[in-house]
C-alpha cells in the first residue's frame, strides 16, 4: 500500500515537471498555453533557461496566466497583456527590495573578491590583449612617425642654429 502511493506521488510530481516543461517549451516557441494548475507555473518559473528569461517575455507571459488561473479567468497567457495585469512582487522579490533599500551600496562579495556596486575594477592588461593586431600595427606606425616627425623638427633647428 506505501509502495503504491510513494509511486503515485512519485507520478504526480513527475507530471507537474512535465507540464512545467510544457509551459516553458510554449512560451519560449511564443505559442499561447493555459489550462495548467498554479503549481506547474511555478514550476516552469523555476526552471526557465536563463537565455529565455533575458530574451523572451515569457516570465510575465507565465506569471500573467498563473494570475489568470487563480482568479479563474481561464485567458490564455498570450491573450493576457503585462500592462492589462499588475504583476505583484513575490515574497522573496519584496525581501530583495527592502534588503537593497536597508543595505544601499554595500559591497557584495562574489568569490574571494568584493564587488561594489557602481565601481568599474578596470585591469589594463586584459583591456591591451583584447585588442586586434592591426590596431596594434596601426599604433606603432603612427608613433614611428610622429617620432620621424619630432626629429626631423629637431634637426631643422639645430641646422639653422649653426648657419645663423
Amino acid at each position: 500500500m506505501a509502495l503504491a502511493i510513494l509511486a503515485l506521488l512519485g507520478g504526480a510530481t513527475t507530471a507537474q515537471a512535465n507540464e512545467a516543461s510544457q509551459i516553458v517549451e510554449k512560451c519560449a516557441k511564443k505559442e499561447p498555453f493555459g489550462g495548467y494548475s498554479q503549481s506547474a507555473y511555478r514550476q516552469a518559473l523555476k526552471q526557465l533557461p536563463t537565455i529565455v528569461v533575458e530574451y523572451t517575455a515569457c516570465t510575465e507571459e507565465i506569471r500573467n496566466a498563473e494570475l489568470a488561473a487563480a482568479g479563474g479567468g481561464g485567458k490564455t497567457a498570450s491573450a493576457t497583456s503585462a500592462a492589462s495585469v499588475p504583476l505583484a512582487l513575490t515574497p522573496t522579490e519584496q525581501k530583495a527590495v527592502q534588503s537593497a533599500h536597508t543595505s544601499g551600496a554595500t559591497p557584495v562579495r562574489v568569490g574571494s573578491e568584493p564587488i561594489s556596486p557602481g565601481v568599474v575594477h578596470a585591469n589594463v592588461a586584459s583591456a591591451v590583449n583584447t585588442l586586434p593586431h592591426s590596431l596594434f600595427a596601426v599604433l606603432a606606425l603612427m608613433i614611428a612617425a610622429a617620432f620621424g616627425m619630432a626629429i626631423g623638427e629637431v634637426r631643422k633647428r639645430v641646422r639653422s642654429r649653426r648657419d645663423g
